[in-house]
């Protein structure tokens, strides 16, 4: 029997997933949600092992969009942020009917940087895996102050991720480890071309984590969806421009 993940469902209209990033939970949304639901039914999740689902962790990022397609709605727009955008595509690839749409918000294929890839440094990621055992709160306030380096509204941008974070259960240290673990190791650049369903990819020119670059370089991997750079935000366009980030994805989904 599959785990019943926590779900929040909002609004009218065709179907809407929002999908979170690492080391956060729904909440995240909350700024947009509002406005989101007068456009949308909307169904934020809470990942498999994060907030209110905590209990229920995931052994991979296939299994974490098996979790969800299992309990979305048969047929939606899957918009993922960070780590989210990974589930997301994930879900593209092994139920394409079910996803009419796939936006991926800040997100990468590969996150961590190798050669001529840019991302993370992979010590970076390593650091935070030592910092975890030791104080996993303290790095995953560190994590949000690199989201939102970069953004003139850098702090207000912290402030809320960090109040988000805080309103619901603390993420299960398993489920962080894992998600680190993802972020180092998950390559999905040889299956973007199998990506089907329309695909928008959003992104925030002064985002540290996944550098405009990958933004280009996916144009020629995937060269079957489209993009749109934000030009002063950095990893959450959807806090620091959420005006700017909804009529985009309005414009998007029609």
């Amino acid at each position: 029997m599959t785990a019943q993940l926590h779900w929040q469902t909002e609004g009218q209209g065709s179907d809407l997933l929002l999908i979170h990033g690492w080391g956060m939970n729904g909440a995240v949304w909350q700024q947009v949600l509002p406005v989101l639901a007068q456009h949308y039914r909307v169904h934020v999740v809470d990942l498999p092992g994060y907030g209110h689902s905590r209990h229920h962790p995931a052994a991979d990022v296939d299994e974490m969009a098996d979790m969800l397609l299992a309990q979305a709605p048969a047929q939606a727009t899957w918009l993922g942020w960070s780590l989210g955008g990974l589930v997301a595509t994930a879900a593209a690839l092994q139920a394409p009917g079910r996803v009419q749409q796939l936006v991926t918000v800040a997100s990468s294929p590969r996150f961590a940087a190798e050669e001529t890839w840019r991302g993370i440094k992979p010590q970076v990621l390593d650091e935070f895996r030592r910092q975890l055992d030791l104080d996993f709160r303290a790095t995953i306030e560190r994590f949000m102050a690199l989201q939102a380096m970069g953004s003139r509204t850098a702090r207000q941008d912290i402030r809320q991720l960090k109040e988000a974070v805080l309103s619901r259960p603390e993420p299960n240290p398993a489920a962080l480890a894992l998600g680190l673990d993802i972020l180092a190791r998950v390559d999905l650049r040889p299956e973007l071309a199998a990506v089907s369903p329309p695909w928008l990819r959003l992104y925030g020119r002064l985002d540290s984590l996944v550098p405009a670059k990958v933004a280009r370089d996916l144009d020629q991997l995937a060269p079957q969806s489209q993009r749109h750079v934000f030009a002063g935000a950095s990893h959450a366009p959807f806090i620091s421009h959420p005006d700017e980030f909804i009529d985009t994805l309005k414009a998007f989904t029609g």
